[in-house]
């Protein structure tokens, strides 16, 4: 056998065990990850809560230290947990006095927003009811004294969108509210949705 063909064949063996060796890796690292990235989300995944039994440990325990809270008067408590910065809900859980879990809502919808109300409504009440808003969303326009805070939702079509609240600065009173699409890049795109289910059973 002339040295060129040896040389061509230990050429071509080499690459066969070399292409063998590379897809056994490439098998490996997708069963790796595969089980990297299901043991991740099951980590990240809350325990279900369950009302009117799950307690406020049980809450805290799934969804984290809230980003806001208030205490009523007759010891009902509300939590917020918002999603973000760049998510597109926000959940609230309704405590009952003994500390039970009595609700847990999605809040960020067209349902709350029409709780909204132009000329009644005030910051702490439309605080109360979606949480805290985006804070790169707020904005002060001193020419029309107006406050105005921003939240990312998604919408009935399942895109992202926005809901402003325009707010008179001097009185903190609603002026008036506004929902527009989320578009990005050169050609305006809506991006979709990617919702967080509710951890309820």
């Amino acid at each position: 056998m002339s040295a060129a063909r040896l040389t061509r064949l230990t050429r071509a063996t080499l690459g066969q065990r070399r292409a063998s060796t590379l897809r056994r890796c490439l098998r490996w690292c997708a069963t790796a990850g595969a089980s990297w990235l299901a043991a991740a989300c099951t980590a990240l995944a809350p325990a279900p809560l369950q009302q009117g039994v799950s307690s406020r440990d049980d809450v805290f325990a799934a969804l984290g230290e809230p980003a806001m809270r208030w205490l009523d008067a007759d010891g009902r408590e509300q939590l917020a947990y918002p999603h973000g910065p760049a998510g597109t809900e926000t959940f609230m859980a309704f405590l009952a006095p003994d500390g039970r879990l009595e609700r847990l809502e999605k809040v960020l919808n067209i349902e709350h927003f029409a709780r909204i109300e132009p000329g009644r409504s005030d910051r702490a009440a439309v605080l109360r009811l979606l949480g805290p808003a985006l804070a790169s969303g707020t904005a002060y326009f001193a020419w029309r004294n107006e406050l105005v805070w921003e939240w990312r939702y998604c919408d009935e079509w399942n895109g992202q969108a926005f809901f402003d609240v325009m707010f008179d600065a001097s009185t903190g009173v609603v002026r008036s509210t506004m929902q527009r699409p989320e578009l990005v890049g050169w050609d305006g795109v809506q991006p979709h949705c990617s919702q967080w289910v509710m951890p309820l059973r």
